[in-house]
């Protein structure tokens, strides 16, 4: 699994995350659409934790660069 994530990819996958996670906790979104949007928080925070993104795989993007 090669690492296809920048840094400025990964912080604003993190601060989503984390806002995404506080709007569900503080119930300003709630039923399903909480549920998803929390779901979607965690997906982006693992991601941004492992550097590789699997969606960019198919389409050809990395954010991480060259060295």
């Amino acid at each position: 699994m090669k690492k296809n994530m920048g840094t400025i990819d990964k912080v604003i996958r993190i601060l989503v995350a984390v806002v995404l996670a506080v709007l569900f906790f503080a119930k300003v979104i709630t039923g399903t659409l909480g549920i998803v949007l929390l779901a979607v928080a965690i997906i982006f925070a693992l991601t941004s934790l492992i550097s590789f993104c699997p969606l960019y795989l198919p389409l050809g993007i990395n954010t991480k660069g060259k060295k």
